[in-house]
Order: C-alpha cells, then sequence, then structure tokens
C-alpha cells in the first residue's frame, strides 16, 4: 500500500534557540549569574541547547575556557548543552588543549568519506 504525500509544502518547525551573549572580562560572580541564565534560558523556553555569542569575551585565555566548562556543566544538569557562536580561531585550539570539546556554529561535521569513493583519480586508473 502506498500513500502519497499531502500537497503544498511541509510543516516544519523553524524554532531557534535562545541566544546568550557573553562580553567583555568575566568576573567570577558574573559567571554564577551566567550559569544561572543559561539554566533559566533552558527553564523558560524548554529549548534544549542555548547558543552562546563569544565574540565579544576578547582574547581566549583559561579564564574563558573555566567559563565555558562552567556554562556547558550548568546545561548539562539543566538537560541540554551550549552551541558556541563566532568564537575565535585561537579559542578552538585552547579548547581542544585542554581536551574540551563544544558544538560551534557554522562548523561542518567531520565525516568519513562514503566507501567506494576516491579523491582523486589518475589518469588511466580503470572505472570502478
Amino acid at each position: 500500500m502506498t500513500c502519497s504525500p499531502p500537497p503544498g509544502l511541509q510543516i516544519v518547525d523553524a524554532t531557534t534557540p535562545p541566544v546568550l551573549v557573553l562580553a567583555g572580562p568575566v568576573t567570577r560572580e558574573e559567571v554564577t549569574r551566567l550559569s544561572d541564565g543559561v539554566r533559566a534560558l533552558m527553564a523558560g523556553t524548554g529549548a534544549g541547547i542555548v547558543v552562546c555569542d563569544v565574540g565579544g569575551l576578547g582574547p581566549p585565555g583559561l579564564g574563558i575556557v573555566d567559563l565555558l566548562a562552567r556554562l556547558q556543566l550548568a546545561a548539562r544538569r539543566a538537560g541540554g548543552r551550549i552551541r558556541l557562536r563566532d568564537a575565535d580561531p585561537g579559542l578552538h585550539t585552547l579548547l581542544d588543549l585542554v581536551g574540551l570539546r563544544f558544538e560551534v556554529e557554522g562548523e561542518v561535521e567531520e565525516r568519513e568519506p562514503a566507501l567506494g569513493v576516491e579523491k582523486a583519480v589518475e589518469p588511466g586508473d580503470p572505472a570502478v
């Protein structure tokens, strides 16, 4: 038995996750406030992801790494996670160095190439 799709456009839920903009040097007191803000955004919107715009934090350092780790912990405890927006390439390097992985907006997911696909073909190679 086959069924044809309904006519017209499909209905897509186009909700966007809430955004938390992080700016300037962040003090210890602000870290607690921002962690509470992440939990509140997740509870208030029901979203599983909070986007953290980190473009205004300045040069990457261990203070920013500590902040992001605490925000991720707060989000995990609330049942979700954070996603970084506008992250500096140096921040990516520093996060990799300390062993923290974050989802980043605009970053292509890395996957294994499909089986049987060659990256380069030399002239005279037989077709597969």
